[in-house]
């Protein structure tokens, strides 16, 4: 098996243990839950992709993905549930 090669980590430590590889990225056209807008977020922030590639790869608005970050640290993913988004919220 040959790998590509790359610059890039190959896969990420997150602080609970977990560990996050490219392959556990949603696929482009993905259908958005709460879920994988923390794998992408969490994949920017642990360095396995930049932010500009994410942006692209999903078609995302810089304040789209920094209002997911800013969620993701404060609140964790429970404020990335659209149905939660106004509890979440400031007022």
């Amino acid at each position: 098996m040959f790998l590509k090669k790359t610059d890039a980590p190959r896969t990420a430590m997150l602080p609970d243990g977990r560990v996050l590889s490219l392959a556990d990225l949603p696929p482009e056209d993905t259908r958005w839950v709460a879920s994988r807008k923390e794998t992408v977020v969490n994949a920017v922030l642990h360095g396995l992709i930049r932010k500009e590639e994410a942006l692209r790869r999903y078609g995302l608005s810089e304040e789209e993905f920094d209002g997911w970050t800013k969620a993701v640290q404060k609140h964790g993913r429970a404020a990335l549930k659209v149905t939660a988004i106004q509890r979440f919220r400031q007022p």
